[in-house]
């Protein structure tokens, strides 16, 4: 049996116990409810990045505890004492690998709920009966893992199946395990709407998006901001012309600048231009949103041939194949019964 390695190296240490310092610093300061959203924030990471630094040292320790008693049971040739550790080890294993995945889902999107759209491509009645397959496969996988799912478009096939559904799922990492199923799947098998019984191949698409249509917050720190004051020019008379009421305020991060001299009031000047300011950089969000979700759908592939993820092969033989890792799995009633993880897992630790 080769020794176990307690490596540090499977998580940085370091620079994630900095962060959570930083974090620990920040909660503790006086005005840290001052901006609600924010804290919420910065108190979720800091409460994931704990949970996470408090894993990777027990998992360091219990392999460091592993190595000794192995060397000992080696030592006194106690083969029992040295099953014992073989079964620590296993154990252990199981930890690291559920650990390797909530390090790799560390993108800011993969904490987010999914949304989740089928849609049948080319295979006629089949490859909508197909589309409504993979429908009920994600939602027994959604069951297994506890998630929540919630249609949002449903539309009926021809004469079975389905043409296409939209769903939301929500739960602790949904869109970071979801995005790989994004791509073609790919169906052979004996065709029930034939007649003669021949064998069809079928198509259906699925494509995974983070939900992020309602999260633009937008925070304006005061540093960020350069406010000049000046006099108004155009009507208004002698008191436009004579009182610095007008505002030009400068967002510096972004070179927005926005400015307002139309109230003879200097405060409620800033105040109207403080709301523009935020408008304009709502938009400069929300364009940054709509090109990422623009991206990823340009990422779409054709529906059919040549450009599947994974081949559920019914006849002649039983097999589902996922063409990224080339993983195989011969039980396709349990994975179409919504065991998903072994293929997804293989495809985020790859």
């Amino acid at each position: 049996m080769p020794k176990p390695t307690a490596s540090r190296s499977i998580f940085d240490l370091p620079v994630k116990e900095r962060r959570l310092k930083e974090l620990e610093h920040f909660t503790a300061r006086p005005d840290f409810w001052d901006d609600p959203e924010k804290a919420t924030r910065m108190l979720k990471e800091q409460t994931v990045l704990a949970n996470l630094l408090d894993t990777c040292k027990s998992i360091c320790a219990d392999l460091e505890d592993a190595q000794m008693l192995l060397e000992m049971a080696h030592e006194e040739g106690d083969k029992e004492s040295e099953a014992d550790v073989g079964r620590q080890l296993t154990g252990i294993g199981k930890r690291i690998k559920k650990f390797s995945l909530d390090i790799t889902l560390d993108h800011e999107d993969d904490a987010r709920d999914a949304l989740v759209s089928i849609n049948a491509g080319a295979g006629g009645t089949d490859s909508q009966d197909w589309a409504e397959m993979l429908f009920r496969m994600y939602t027994r996988w959604v069951d297994k893992k506890g998630y929540k799912l919630t249609i949002i478009d449903m539309q009926p096939g021809d004469e079975a199946g389905i043409k296409g559904t939209t769903f939301t799922v929500a739960g602790h990492n949904c869109f970071g395990f979801m995005k790989v199923e994004s791509g073609v799947h790919r169906l052979v098998r004996i065709s029930p709407f034939n007649a003669n019984g021949k064998r069809h191949t079928s198509f259906a698409s699925v494509f995974v998006y983070p939900d992020i249509q309602d999260d633009i917050h937008i925070d304006i720190d005061d540093k960020d901001l350069r406010i000049d004051v000046f006099r108004a020019s155009g009507a208004g008379g002698q008191h436009v012309n004579k009182t610095s009421s007008a505002v030009r305020i400068t967002h510096m991060p972004t070179g927005i600048v926005v400015q307002c001299q139309q109230e003879p009031s200097q405060h409620r000047n800033k105040e109207i231009a403080m709301k523009v300011l935020k408008s304009r950089l709502y938009q400069v969000e929300k364009q940054k949103q709509d090109e990422k979700m623009q991206s990823l759908h340009d990422g779409k592939d054709e529906i059919a041939w040549g450009s599947q993820i994974r081949s559920y092969v019914l006849h002649p033989y039983r097999m589902i194949k996922d063409h990224r890792t080339d993983q195989e799995i011969g039980d396709v009633d349990r994975v179409l019964d919504g065991d998903l993880d072994p293929f997804i897992e293989g495809v985020l630790l790859s």
